[in-house]
């Protein structure tokens, strides 16, 4: 497969703010896009972003000189090339938004070349034993808090974790139906007919306290008769609200130690919560293990923790900090090192759930991943807008 040229686009992600789309010409003059999302709480050791003029300065001028002529049949011998001409830990020649761009967009030249789904590319390469038959959990934020939005909640999400017992369509009607009956009883109690929405979409309220939103929740999962199918997760992203060592929760500054015996009360009060990611800075490594330990079987999920590193995956698991892993391939900057994040989890007994950002467009590459790896989930956000085009190739790649 032999690259022709590259271009770049200044497209909007769904908060309106600005990000890319990578465009790649094979020398048979096909062309294929990848848009690529931005997320507004970052990790401090997430890949680096560069905005649309600085991608297509670059892309202009020296790179695209060195890229021209490129020929291969793998993905993973593009991004060595790649990574090889930025030569910085972090991606900060090319960008990890500008990579990523061009390692999707060329993985899609090769499945057209091959007459193959997205996935599929993935999955002979890079995941040859996995189980595409496995239908990941579907984690949907539907209220917001933190950096996401501006209410009261320090929770940045509360997420339903809807498990497919039959169909994904039915499962996914469920869930809409679930997310405007939550709609439908914010707004009654509150007497207001349109809510404020987040940046995932998830309703953007203030609540008495932050445990209120998963008591609501849990008590409508009941009354809807679907607690077979549907639990709670949390994204506390308490990177957010760490400061001077302490935890500014509610008004009060904590210590670890008071921040995870807020959790255990949590566990305690709700059967449904299954799930909880980030509840402790991200370098509070000791917060970590000790959330591991109270958790019992409920999952304890690294993001800024980890960002889709190999390497900090593989030691946050050997020492006990995470039984779970956010998957968010912009974090890294290609797909290979993506599936090495993916394989090094699998390695050490850790569940992936492939995610969304909070800027999303409407490329759906991460359910190809999800697919391509047998996720054990992935995270999408509330049914709405930009978001749908990702259930919908849910059910198609499920069907």
């Amino acid at each position: 497969m032999i690259i022709k040229s590259l271009e770049v686009r200044e497209i909007f992600d769904s908060r309106g703010e600005s990000t890319i789309e990578v465009g790649l010409t094979t020398s048979d003059s096909h062309s294929f896009f990848a848009k690529i999302p931005s997320g507004k709480s970052r990790g401090k050791n997430e890949a680096a972003v560069l905005s649309y003029a600085e991608a297509e300065q670059i892309l202009q001028n020296t790179f695209i000189r060195e890229i021209e002529g490129f020929d291969s049949e793998t993905i993973e011998d593009l991004d060595e090339f790649l990574i090889r001409f930025d030569g910085t830990k972090r991606k900060e020649k090319l960008g990890g938004n500008v990579m990523l761009g061009i390692s999707i967009a060329f993985a899609r030249a090769l499945a057209h070349k091959r007459e193959k789904e997205l996935w599929e590319v993935l999955h002979e390469e890079f995941f040859p034993n996995a189980d595409i038959s496995k239908k990941p959990l579907i984690f949907a934020n539907l209220v917001n808090g933190g950096v996401h939005t501006d209410n009261n909640l320090d929770i940045q999400e509360y997420m339903t974790v809807v498990e497919a017992k039959g169909t994904y369509t039915g499962s996914i009607q469920k869930l809409i139906s679930f997310y405007e009956r939550l709609g439908f009883v914010i707004g009654e109690e509150r007497d207001v007919k349109r809510l404020p929405i987040g940046d995932e979409g998830g309703y953007a309220v203030n609540f008495k306290d932050n445990f209120a939103p998963i008591e609501m929740m849990e008590k409508l999962i009941m009354e809807s008769e679907l607690q077979n199918e549907f639990r709670i997760a949390l994204d506390v992203a308490a990177s957010s609200f760490y400061e001077d060592k302490v935890y500014r929760f509610e008004g009060a500054s904590l210590s670890t130690d008071e921040l995870i015996e807020r959790y255990k009360e949590y566990f305690e009060k709700s059967k449904l919560l299954c799930s909880i990611e980030d509840p402790c800075d991200e370098n509070d490594l000791e917060g970590f293990k000790k959330m591991v330990k109270i958790a019992g079987d409920r999952w304890v999920v690294g993001d800024d923790l980890t960002t889709t590193d190999p390497e900090r995956i593989k030691k946050c698991a050997e020492e006990k900090r995470i039984t779970g892993v956010i998957i968010k391939a912009n974090q890294i900057g290609t797909l290979t090192e993506t599936c090495e994040a993916i394989r090094a989890a699998r390695e050490q007994g850790v569940r992936c759930i492939i995610s969304h950002r909070s800027g999303e467009t409407d490329d759906s590459f991460l359910v190809h991943i999800a697919k391509a790896c047998g996720a054990d989930g992935v995270k999408i956000g509330a049914p709405v807008k930009e978001r749908i085009s990702k259930y919908d190739e849910l059910m198609r790649l499920y069907a």
